[in-house]
């Protein structure tokens, strides 16, 4: 009997533990948006997890460590959500992006505020460029393949730009423009650079 309950006592305490680091992680990301890195401390992310400081650093060893696993977490969330853009369809992919940055927008302009002053924000951000150019890659595939040499590099980095957060900040934030206005926009754009030809 006492076999039996020991591996479910262990089950149970390994997703307890998995769950507080999940709250932990959860509200490290929630003061980043909030915050600048260099104003956010241990306390604050144990507080709001609502757990101790030591069993963030416990668990994390410091206020570094945390850091990089809420943006090793938030990459992982971020890579899964934009790999369900569907290649080749435009409307799709200007949705897929508008999810990305509802979510994630405000946490992607504070890394960008903080790239060069806090190393590990500024590894944080080119990773961030990288997927998002490789992002481009996919969901335009067949508006890109069509093109060759300069043509192509040309029409990428178009819709790298044209798809870029601030283009996002702009018309939502700056702005004010409803979402699904915003979007067509953005759609609309990429229809007439799309539409414009290669040359």
């Amino acid at each position: 009997m006492k076999s039996k309950r020991r591996p479910y006592r262990m089950r149970a305490r390994a997703d307890a533990a998995a769950e507080t680091a999940r709250r932990i992680v959860n509200a490290m990301q929630e003061l980043f948006a909030e915050q600048p890195y260099d104003q956010i401390t241990v306390d604050a992310a144990a507080t709001r997890a609502g757990v101790t400081v030591q069993t963030v650093l416990r668990r994390f060893d410091s206020k570094e460590g945390l850091f990089v696993a809420a943006a090793q977490e938030g990459r992982a969330q971020i890579f899964a959500q934009r790999r369900e853009a569907p290649v080749g369809n435009r409307a799709a992919a200007v949705t897929n992006l508008f999810d990305h940055y509802e979510r994630w927008g405000r946490i992607v302009m504070r890394l960008l505020e903080q790239e060069e002053r806090v190393p590990q924000i500024g590894v944080i951000v080119r990773e961030g460029r990288r997927t998002h150019a490789e992002w481009v890659d996919r969901a335009f595939e067949p508006e890109l393949v069509r093109l060759r040499g300069r043509a192509r590099a040309r029409r990428r980095t178009q819709l790298i730009a044209l798809t870029d957060v601030y283009v996002w900040k702009l018309l939502r934030r700056d702005l004010a423009v409803p979402r699904a206005d915003a979007e067509e926009v953005t759609l609309g754009m990429i229809d007439a650079l799309c539409a414009s030809g290669g040359e």
